[in-house]
């Protein structure tokens, strides 16, 4: 895992110009690679490439980047990992290819001069982001994995193209335009996230999962991009051609996938653990790992002093059933905000996503102890665990037939009440309630309720329980409303099935772009490599053929993937309601963080250069200083999005 740059321009610059500009951008994302740097220029072509190296396959120099391939016509720099090297390796060999060192930057480089990058790009497993300069052709190949994993940014400019794996690197490019996408900022509102390929610059854009991107000349518009690899064209497909083995078969072959898929991602020469929260996704990951392993693997996780936010007791659980070598760390509360100031540097664009505060946590505590962890992110998207795909589906069906008058009235009974004041109401009654009943946090799931059945179609249902702010044009000024990947989803008519349409969106947008995002920042931010061995791409293939019975079954999510842990670890020690990783970020914003808060959201502050409206924000902010806690996302997307204005725009 590493960081890369680079650019490329028609701006004439002589060779230390060149190589001080590359020096520049590589600067900023040194925590990538604190273990080696290097710098590649051709100043006759005005390119340059820079790179920080995380030292995991190969700790040689004959692992060093940029990397040149064996007869010079291309030239690598490459951030990730290809799980399947030493299989390509082998085929290269007997094809006569010879090879100096052992890392898989070196096997990319030889695929590519005997097949050629699309078909070597085509033949990799695992994940990444790589820059390929053909010196023959002049050409500079953009490529990032196939869901999006690995990050990839672009500046472009008329005669200017910069790239790297973080925003920072082009802030500090040769020129950077800050003209903020207004768009961009009012989809962050809603999602927490800015869906690619927008980045909250105008003139900042992601290089999308699956896609290969040539630039022949800088001053020329920027290319379109090629797909080699599309989440969509493997859904419909899968679900064209399902599989028609038993569950029983069913089981077998995603255990051997993902056995497969676990052995690779644990080839590594440095120490290697894994993250577990003891759900169902890193227990499986982690009981995989240890049945491979010929001894303890390394477990981590963090242990919050707030109950109703901790899950290391069943971490805990977890790892002395499968005997891990397991370490807690106990994060109070004032430890946990010391994260907050850090975060609008870590996340050089908006993201609102509350989890990465325990999410880069629990990578710190793990640095420590290993330079590699497995995680079990993409298990969630892949096999239907979200409650929104079990209930939302029925629900949005149901709401569909309900009078639009009669659902407002419902909703609006709903919102008598605050989440707070439901969830003590439950309490009251939740001793006298069968099982299937009984929910975590039903004060904040019923609201989400209220928001789905006050909407008017699928999309706007659905997107509804997964908006920090409904109405986000309300806040943003200028917005034109742009149109996006989920809403073109929803509504689309491929797949039939709603339940597999909400998948899909989740996938195409949500995945890469918060989850995997997140990760990436966190991990990197102190040197870790995070790697997501449910997210092997021929995982995800398999998990599309699986009908939807195998996923949501009896009211429950990732029915298959529990079939298989129970086989590994006992029910009682995973049985339980979802939680995943949470703070307290209501009480938070009402105490500790209220004055910095408050001081984010003066009305004067908000509306500098007319960009938000300050009356909704205001308003929501008062109500959540005044006990009701349904707009606590909300308020924090906006005290990320003040933030990091502050750190990047001021």
């Amino acid at each position: 895992m590493c960081g890369v740059t680079g650019l490329f321009t028609n701006r004439l610059s002589d060779p230390g110009t060149l190589t001080e500009q590359v020096r520049r951008m590589m600067a900023p994302i040194a925590h990538r690679g604190p273990d080696d740097s290097g710098l590649w220029i051709e100043p006759e072509a005005g390119l340059g490439f820079g790179f920080r190296r995380l030292a995991i396959l190969d700790l040689s120099e004959t692992g060093h980047q940029p990397m040149a391939s064996s007869s010079g016509r291309f030239v690598i720099v490459f951030n990730g990992e290809i799980y399947n090297y030493r299989d390509l390796k082998r085929d290269l060999e007997q094809n006569g290819v010879g090879f100096r060192g052992g890392s898989d930057t070196e096997v990319i480089l030889a695929g590519i001069e005997q097949w050629g990058i699309r078909d070597t790009v085509g033949r990799l497993a695992g994940m990444f982001a790589i820059a390929v300069w053909d010196r023959r052709e002049r050409s500079l190949s953009l490529i990032r994995d196939r869901l999006g994993i690995k990050p990839l940014f672009v500046y472009r400019k008329p005669g200017l193209v910069t790239f790297g794996s973080e925003i920072k690197a082009l802030v500090a490019g040769p020129e950077f335009d800050r003209e903020i996408d207004v768009d961009s900022v009012a989809q962050y509102l809603r999602y927490l996230y800015v869906p690619a390929p927008h980045s909250i610059y105008r003139h900042v854009s992601k290089i999308l999962p699956g896609t290969i991107v040539t630039i022949r000349d800088p001053a020329a518009p920027f290319p379109q991009p090629e797909t080699y690899w599309s989440i969509n064209d493997v859904a419909i497909r899968g679900l064209a051609n399902p599989t028609t083995d038993s569950p029983e078969e069913a089981l077998h072959e995603l255990e051997a996938l993902l056995t497969r898929s676990i052995e690779q991602h644990m080839i590594a020469d440095v120490p290697l653990g894994a993250l577990l929260s003891g759900g169902v996704d890193s227990s499986t990951i982690v009981a995989l790992m240890q049945r491979a392993a010929t001894r303890p693997i390394k477990t981590f996780s963090v242990a919050f002093d707030a109950r109703e936010h901790n899950e290391a007791p069943e971490a805990a659980r977890v790892a002395s059933y499968l005997g891990t070598d397991h370490t807690e760390v106990l994060v109070t509360g004032d430890e946990a905000l010391s994260v907050v100031p850090k975060l609008p540097d870590m996340f050089d664009e908006p993201h609102g996503d509350i989890s990465q505060i325990p999410a880069f946590l629990i990578s710190g505590v793990a640095r420590q102890h290993v330079t590699v962890a497995l995680s079990g992110d993409g298990g969630d998207e892949l096999f239907g665990g979200y409650n929104r795909y079990v209930y939302g589906e029925r629900i949005l069906k149901r709401a569909r037939q309900v009078p639009r008058a009669a659902r407002q009235f419902i909703a609006a009974g709903i919102g008598v009440l605050s989440a707070e004041e439901w969830d003590r109401a439950h309490e009251v009654v939740a001793p006298l309630l069968p099982r299937g009943l009984k929910h975590r946090l039903p004060g904040d799931k019923l609201h989400k309720v209220r928001r789905l059945i006050r909407s008017d179609n699928v999309a706007s249902m659905y997107r509804s329980l997964i908006s920090a702010w409904q109405q986000p044009e309300s806040v943003v000024r200028g917005t034109n409303g742009r149109e996006d990947e989920f809403g073109r989803m929803l509504l689309s008519e491929r797949p039939a099935r709603l339940l597999h349409r909400m998948m899909l969106a989740d996938q195409l947008t949500y995945l890469a772009d918060d989850q995997l995002a997140k990760m990436d920042r966190v991990s990197m931010a102190v040197s870790l490599e995070l790697r997501v061995p449910f997210l092997d791409h021929r995982v995800a293939e398999y998990s599309w053929r699986l009908p939807a019975s195998l996923k949501v079954r009896d009211g429950t999510g990732k029915w298959l993937l529990k079939e298989l842990l129970y086989r590994l670890v006992p029910r009682e020690l995973v049985d339980r309601p979802k939680q995943g990783f949470s703070v307290p970020i209501d009480g938070w914003l009402r105490g500790q963080l209220r004055d910095w808060a408050e001081e984010l959201l003066r009305p004067e502050v908000l509306a500098r250069d007319g960009l938000l409206n300050p009356d909704p924000i205001r308003e929501k902010w008062n109500a959540l200083k005044n006990g009701r806690s349904e707009g606590a996302l909300a308020m924090w997307s906006v005290l990320m999005l003040q933030a990091w204005r502050q750190r990047w725009t001021a």
